[in-house]
């Protein structure tokens, strides 16, 4: 992925953070936020939706972060817990999926504080979402 983009089935699933400019190509710009931002006045949102269960879970989060008290979790621990959180997400993934299909093209948007593009939970969602549309174009073909 290079410049927030995967490409799937020559559609591009965009990734940035929710307070980065709109651009006419990002389409539709998602919120994948467990909790919305503060102090962003419906008038001034900069998404189109807010799906806070494809955010990771407060939890989650929190150990990721190290706010457990223990040794905050690793990038792979952590990406693989998403990931498990996100097969509880079927209709969501399944909606993403089908407006990639539509060549709709989606921006998946992250907090502002989420920098680096590589360890966010966008770019994990975005693989996930390639992966079920390149299983779904497989099984549709004779």
């Amino acid at each position: 992925m290079c410049c927030g983009c995967a490409i799937i089935a020559g559609v591009p699933i965009r990734t940035k953070r929710w307070n980065d400019r709109r651009e006419e190509q990002d389409g539709f710009r998602l919120l994948i936020c467990r909790i919305r931002p503060r102090g962003v006045s419906r008038a001034n949102e900069t998404w189109d939706e807010w799906w806070p269960d494809l955010g990771p879970s407060r939890e989650l989060l929190a150990a990721f972060q190290g706010r457990t008290g223990a040794v905050p979790l690793q990038w792979l621990a952590y990406s693989a817990r998403y990931i498990e959180e996100m097969t509880r997400q079927t209709f969501r993934i399944r909606s993403l999926t089908d407006r990639n299909a539509a060549s709709e093209t989606v921006t998946l948007l992250c907090s502002a504080a989420c920098t680096d593009e590589a360890r966010c939970h966008r770019t994990l969602l975005a693989r996930v979402i390639e992966r079920v549309t390149s299983e779904s174009g497989r099984r549709r073909r004779p």
